[in-house]
């Protein structure tokens, strides 16, 4: 064998290894790079709920701030029973920087109900709503309500699946410490 046989299948090796990585990340990309504390919070995509036309957010637009993201839905029970710890959570932390971020999961056309569901909760937190299922694919959510407490350097420290007592003693002294660190 001569040496540019030698290098035409040292090529074909290599484009064949490429090839087989590129179709792994594509098929297994969620198991191999999987959503959890200690990795960067993905970027999402959302609108928000202010008054007038809506503005459009990223997780960057956060970015030197400790996030608590939750993602939920105006009929998710779960949801509701949340609610009320979030608020009391930005209401005692907010003053002291804590951004709160409910990301409404509703379908596209779920405006007017969302809208109600933060009138009748007395949400004061920033409400975004991305009904296209990206940011739930993104964040390889198992369902709603799932939280995401994100650190001033845009990592994830805590996943919580399921509703949480958010205001509890727990909780906030772990948001206390986050809000103590330096920013990046």
């Amino acid at each position: 064998m001569n040496t540019r046989t030698q290098w035409i299948i040292v090529g074909g090796v290599v484009v064949a290894l490429g090839i087989g990585l590129y179709v792994a990340t594509r098929v297994f990309g969620s198991d191999l790079f999987p959503v959890a504390p200690g990795s960067k919070a993905p970027e999402f995509h959302a609108a928000t709920f202010a008054a007038g036309a809506p503005k459009f957010k990223n997780i960057s637009d956060y970015r030197g701030q400790v996030v608590l993201l939750n993602m939920w839905a105006t009929w998710c029970g779960p949801c509701k029973q949340e609610m009320p710890g979030i608020q009391a959570l930005h209401e005692q932390l907010g003053p002291s920087g804590l951004r709160v971020v409910a990301l409404s999961v509703d379908e596209p056309d779920m405006g007017e109900a969302i809208r109600a569901f933060v009138a009748e909760h007395k949400l004061t937190f920033e409400v975004l709503h991305e009904g296209s299922g990206t940011v739930e694919r993104d964040y390889q959510t198992s369902g709603i309500p799932e939280t995401f407490l994100i650190g001033k350097d845009g990592v994830i420290r805590k996943r919580v699946i399921g509703a949480a007592a958010w205001d509890s003693e727990g909780n906030v002294r772990i948001i206390r410490g986050l809000l103590a660190e330096g920013t990046p």
